[in-house]
Protein backbone atom coordinates (compact mmCIF):
# COMPACT_ATOMS: atom_id res chain seq x y z
CA UNK A 1 0.00 0.00 0.00
CA UNK A 2 1.24 3.65 -0.80
CA UNK A 3 2.32 5.84 1.90
CA UNK A 4 -0.10 8.64 2.88
CA UNK A 5 0.98 12.29 1.01
CA UNK A 6 0.69 13.25 5.02
CA UNK A 7 3.33 10.91 6.10
CA UNK A 8 5.74 11.42 3.18
CA UNK A 9 5.65 15.07 2.26
CA UNK A 10 7.37 16.04 -0.76
CA UNK A 11 7.79 19.36 -2.89
CA UNK A 12 6.08 20.73 -5.65
CA UNK A 13 9.44 19.48 -7.57
CA UNK A 14 9.27 16.13 -6.56
CA UNK A 15 11.62 16.57 -3.48
CA UNK A 16 11.29 15.72 -0.09
CA UNK A 17 9.79 18.28 1.93
CA UNK A 18 12.46 19.64 4.63
CA UNK A 19 15.53 18.72 2.89
CA UNK A 20 14.56 19.90 -0.58
CA UNK A 21 16.71 16.60 -1.87
CA UNK A 22 15.93 14.25 -4.95
CA UNK A 23 17.82 10.85 -5.30
CA UNK A 24 20.23 12.36 -7.63
CA UNK A 25 21.21 14.68 -5.68
CA UNK A 26 23.10 12.85 -2.82
CA UNK A 27 25.86 10.21 -2.23
CA UNK A 28 25.75 6.99 -0.61
CA UNK A 29 28.87 8.23 1.28
CA UNK A 30 27.29 11.19 3.88
CA UNK A 31 29.01 13.70 6.16
CA UNK A 32 26.79 15.12 8.78
CA UNK A 33 27.84 18.75 10.58
CA UNK A 34 25.86 20.43 12.84
CA UNK A 35 26.26 24.21 11.16
CA UNK A 36 25.11 25.09 8.09
CA UNK A 37 28.54 26.88 7.43
CA UNK A 38 30.00 24.11 8.34
CA UNK A 39 29.62 22.56 5.02
CA UNK A 40 31.43 24.90 2.90
CA UNK A 41 34.50 24.20 5.33
CA UNK A 42 33.99 20.59 4.57
CA UNK A 43 33.08 21.02 0.56
CA UNK A 44 36.01 23.79 -0.13
CA UNK A 45 38.17 20.44 0.13
CA UNK A 46 36.09 18.88 -3.24
CA UNK A 47 37.87 18.30 -6.08
CA UNK A 48 34.39 19.55 -7.54
CA UNK A 49 30.77 20.02 -6.42
CA UNK A 50 28.14 18.84 -8.52
CA UNK A 51 25.24 20.07 -6.79
CA UNK A 52 24.31 22.39 -3.71
CA UNK A 53 20.97 23.41 -1.62
CA UNK A 54 19.38 24.56 1.08
CA UNK A 55 16.28 24.54 2.79
CA UNK A 56 16.12 26.04 6.49
CA UNK A 57 19.12 24.79 8.46
CA UNK A 58 19.45 22.26 6.47
CA UNK A 59 22.12 22.70 3.76
CA UNK A 60 23.58 20.03 1.25
CA UNK A 61 26.63 20.13 -0.76
CA UNK A 62 27.75 16.69 -2.90
CA UNK A 63 30.81 16.72 -4.87
CA UNK A 64 33.82 14.58 -5.78
CA UNK A 65 37.00 14.07 -3.24
CA UNK A 66 39.68 11.57 -3.55
CA UNK A 67 37.54 10.21 -6.48
CA UNK A 68 34.73 9.21 -4.29
CA UNK A 69 31.49 11.53 -4.78
CA UNK A 70 30.21 12.63 -0.83
CA UNK A 71 27.60 14.45 0.30
CA UNK A 72 27.59 16.75 3.32
CA UNK A 73 24.58 17.81 5.08
CA UNK A 74 24.09 20.38 8.15
CA UNK A 75 21.55 18.81 10.08
CA UNK A 76 21.17 21.65 12.66
CA UNK A 77 21.28 21.28 16.37
CA UNK A 78 19.44 18.31 18.31
CA UNK A 79 18.04 14.64 17.85
CA UNK A 80 14.44 15.95 16.48
CA UNK A 81 16.70 17.34 13.61
CA UNK A 82 18.22 14.03 13.34
CA UNK A 83 14.87 12.24 13.04
CA UNK A 84 14.05 14.62 9.83
CA UNK A 85 17.51 14.19 8.14
CA UNK A 86 17.48 10.71 8.73
CA UNK A 87 14.02 9.39 7.47
CA UNK A 88 14.08 11.60 4.87
CA UNK A 89 17.40 10.51 3.72
CA UNK A 90 16.28 6.91 3.64
CA UNK A 91 13.24 8.03 1.79
CA UNK A 92 15.52 9.47 -0.93
CA UNK A 93 17.22 5.63 -1.72
CA UNK A 94 15.11 3.10 -0.19
CA UNK A 95 11.01 4.22 -1.02
CA UNK A 96 10.48 4.62 -4.45
CA UNK A 97 8.81 8.54 -4.24
CA UNK A 98 6.85 8.55 -7.46
CA UNK A 99 4.65 4.68 -6.22
CA UNK A 100 5.41 5.90 -2.45
CA UNK A 101 6.14 2.38 -1.99
CA UNK A 102 8.85 0.68 -0.16
CA UNK A 103 12.09 -0.47 -2.73
CA UNK A 104 12.65 -4.12 -2.64
CA UNK A 105 16.16 -3.80 -2.55
CA UNK A 106 17.52 -1.81 0.16
CA UNK A 107 20.73 0.54 0.02
CA UNK A 108 22.80 1.28 2.91
CA UNK A 109 24.16 4.28 3.07
CA UNK A 110 27.69 5.25 5.48
CA UNK A 111 27.32 8.14 7.78
CA UNK A 112 29.86 10.02 9.71
CA UNK A 113 29.18 12.59 11.97
CA UNK A 114 31.68 15.02 12.07
CA UNK A 115 31.16 17.59 15.44
CA UNK A 116 32.70 19.33 18.55
CA UNK A 117 32.04 18.36 22.10
CA UNK A 118 33.33 19.40 25.22
CA UNK A 119 35.53 15.99 26.82
CA UNK A 120 33.98 14.76 30.21
CA UNK A 121 37.32 12.98 31.32
CA UNK A 122 40.21 14.80 32.51
CA UNK A 123 42.95 12.29 30.84
CA UNK A 124 40.75 13.59 27.04
CA UNK A 125 42.55 17.15 26.13
CA UNK A 126 41.23 19.79 24.32
CA UNK A 127 42.34 19.53 20.53
CA UNK A 128 41.66 16.03 20.50
CA UNK A 129 39.76 13.24 18.27
CA UNK A 130 36.71 11.31 19.96
CA UNK A 131 35.30 8.25 18.52
CA UNK A 132 31.97 7.57 19.86
CA UNK A 133 32.00 3.79 20.11
CA UNK A 134 28.55 4.19 21.53
CA UNK A 135 25.81 6.05 21.72
CA UNK A 136 24.24 7.02 24.86
CA UNK A 137 20.52 8.34 24.24
CA UNK A 138 19.04 10.67 27.31
CA UNK A 139 16.97 12.64 25.09
CA UNK A 140 13.88 9.82 24.99
CA UNK A 141 13.77 10.92 20.80
CA UNK A 142 13.95 7.36 20.16
CA UNK A 143 11.32 5.62 22.34
CA UNK A 144 8.85 6.50 19.79
CA UNK A 145 10.53 3.67 17.99
CA UNK A 146 10.90 -0.26 18.32
CA UNK A 147 14.33 -0.56 19.71
CA UNK A 148 14.51 -3.67 21.56
CA UNK A 149 16.54 -4.94 18.98
CA UNK A 150 19.53 -2.93 18.93
CA UNK A 151 19.92 -1.14 22.41
CA UNK A 152 21.99 -2.75 25.19
CA UNK A 153 19.97 -3.58 28.84
CA UNK A 154 23.17 -4.51 30.35
CA UNK A 155 25.03 -1.12 30.19
CA UNK A 156 21.66 0.19 30.52
CA UNK A 157 20.80 -0.74 33.49
CA UNK A 158 24.24 -0.35 35.11
CA UNK A 159 24.38 3.67 34.11
CA UNK A 160 20.80 3.50 35.22
CA UNK A 161 21.50 2.21 38.79
CA UNK A 162 24.74 4.63 39.09
CA UNK A 163 23.14 7.87 38.37
CA UNK A 164 20.17 6.86 40.53
CA UNK A 165 18.41 7.95 37.37
CA UNK A 166 14.93 9.79 37.72
CA UNK A 167 12.06 8.07 36.53
CA UNK A 168 10.34 10.72 35.49
CA UNK A 169 13.04 11.00 32.87
CA UNK A 170 13.39 8.98 29.76
CA UNK A 171 14.73 6.09 30.04
CA UNK A 172 18.59 5.68 29.00
CA UNK A 173 19.47 3.85 25.36
CA UNK A 174 22.60 2.80 24.85
CA UNK A 175 23.71 2.26 21.05
CA UNK A 176 26.48 0.84 19.23
CA UNK A 177 28.22 2.63 16.30
CA UNK A 178 29.07 1.48 13.18
CA UNK A 179 31.95 -1.43 13.42
CA UNK A 180 33.13 -1.09 9.81
CA UNK A 181 33.60 2.74 10.23
CA UNK A 182 35.11 2.97 13.12
CA UNK A 183 38.06 0.75 11.90
CA UNK A 184 38.27 2.95 8.83
CA UNK A 185 38.63 6.55 11.06
CA UNK A 186 40.42 5.17 14.14
CA UNK A 187 44.66 5.58 14.69
CA UNK A 188 46.82 7.06 17.53
CA UNK A 189 45.14 10.11 16.97
CA UNK A 190 41.91 9.19 18.40
CA UNK A 191 40.02 8.48 21.94
CA UNK A 192 37.43 6.01 22.15
CA UNK A 193 34.25 6.05 24.49
CA UNK A 194 30.68 6.26 24.72
CA UNK A 195 28.85 9.94 23.99
CA UNK A 196 25.71 10.93 25.92
CA UNK A 197 23.35 12.90 23.78
CA UNK A 198 21.12 15.60 25.51
CA UNK A 199 17.91 16.89 24.64
CA UNK A 200 19.38 20.13 25.13
CA UNK A 201 22.30 22.83 26.03
CA UNK A 202 21.24 24.11 28.90
CA UNK A 203 19.60 21.90 32.22
CA UNK A 204 20.07 18.79 30.22
CA UNK A 205 23.54 19.15 29.82
CA UNK A 206 23.87 20.31 33.26
CA UNK A 207 24.53 23.91 32.59
CA UNK A 208 22.75 26.60 35.24
CA UNK A 209 21.69 30.56 34.67
CA UNK A 210 18.71 31.18 36.61
CA UNK A 211 16.92 27.67 36.85
CA UNK A 212 17.81 24.76 39.39
CA UNK A 213 18.49 21.55 38.18
CA UNK A 214 15.90 18.55 39.22
CA UNK A 215 19.30 16.63 39.77
CA UNK A 216 22.55 18.59 40.32
CA UNK A 217 24.53 15.75 40.48
CA UNK A 218 23.93 13.74 37.16
CA UNK A 219 27.11 15.46 35.46
CA UNK A 220 29.44 13.62 38.07
CA UNK A 221 27.20 10.77 37.85
CA UNK A 222 27.91 10.58 34.29
CA UNK A 223 31.50 11.15 34.18
CA UNK A 224 32.13 8.36 37.02
CA UNK A 225 30.03 6.03 35.08
CA UNK A 226 32.21 2.96 34.00
CA UNK A 227 31.00 -0.03 32.84
CA UNK A 228 33.65 -3.02 31.88
CA UNK A 229 36.35 -0.45 30.54
CA UNK A 230 33.51 1.97 28.58
CA UNK A 231 32.76 5.30 29.60
CA UNK A 232 31.09 8.60 28.61
CA UNK A 233 33.66 10.65 27.00
CA UNK A 234 31.66 13.86 25.93
CA UNK A 235 28.26 15.15 25.66
CA UNK A 236 26.65 16.72 22.70
CA UNK A 237 22.95 16.46 21.53
CA UNK A 238 23.16 13.97 17.77
CA UNK A 239 25.35 11.11 18.36
CA UNK A 240 22.69 8.45 20.00
CA UNK A 241 19.97 9.45 17.53
CA UNK A 242 21.89 9.15 14.50
CA UNK A 243 23.06 5.94 16.02
CA UNK A 244 19.41 4.66 16.79
CA UNK A 245 17.68 5.50 13.51
CA UNK A 246 20.82 4.30 11.35
CA UNK A 247 20.63 0.75 12.86
CA UNK A 248 17.27 0.42 12.41
CA UNK A 249 17.08 1.20 8.67
CA UNK A 250 19.89 -0.39 8.15
CA UNK A 251 22.92 2.13 7.37
CA UNK A 252 26.41 2.54 9.11
CA UNK A 253 26.67 5.35 11.30
CA UNK A 254 29.86 6.61 13.28
CA UNK A 255 30.59 10.05 15.04
CA UNK A 256 33.88 11.97 15.77
CA UNK A 257 34.25 14.84 17.51
CA UNK A 258 36.48 17.71 17.73
CA UNK A 259 37.15 18.22 21.49
CA UNK A 260 37.22 22.36 21.89
CA UNK A 261 36.26 22.25 25.50
CA UNK A 262 37.31 20.07 28.99
CA UNK A 263 34.65 20.22 31.49
CA UNK A 264 36.49 18.87 33.80
CA UNK A 265 39.60 21.13 33.87
CA UNK A 266 37.67 23.79 32.79
CA UNK A 267 40.06 24.17 29.62
CA UNK A 268 38.72 25.50 26.21
CA UNK A 269 41.17 25.10 23.22
CA UNK A 270 42.71 28.40 21.72
CA UNK A 271 41.79 27.69 18.29
CA UNK A 272 39.09 25.89 17.90
CA UNK A 273 39.00 26.91 14.17
CA UNK A 274 41.90 25.16 13.59
CA UNK A 275 41.27 21.64 15.31
CA UNK A 276 37.88 21.42 13.60
CA UNK A 277 39.60 21.76 10.15
CA UNK A 278 42.18 19.47 11.19
CA UNK A 279 39.10 16.85 12.20
CA UNK A 280 37.62 17.32 8.39
CA UNK A 281 40.67 16.79 6.64
CA UNK A 282 41.63 13.50 8.28
CA UNK A 283 37.96 12.10 8.29
CA UNK A 284 37.68 13.10 4.60
CA UNK A 285 41.22 10.99 3.77
CA UNK A 286 40.26 8.38 6.38
CA UNK A 287 36.99 7.33 4.45
CA UNK A 288 38.38 7.89 0.95
CA UNK A 289 41.74 5.63 1.46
Amino acid sequence: MPIKESELILNPDGSVYHLNLKPENVASTIIFVGDQDRVEKVSNHFESIEFKTQKREFKTHTGIYNGIRISVISTGIGPDNIDIVLNELDALFNIDLETRTPKEQLTTLDIIRIGTSGSLQKDIPVDSFVISEYGLDLNGMLHFYQIDTINHPNIEEAFIKHTQWNKVKATPIVLKGSMSLEKKLESSKTFKGMTATAGGFYGPQGRVLRLSLQDPKLNNSIDTFYFNGLRVTNLEMETSAIYGLSKLLGHNALSINAIIANRATGNFSENPRKIIEELIVYTLNKITE
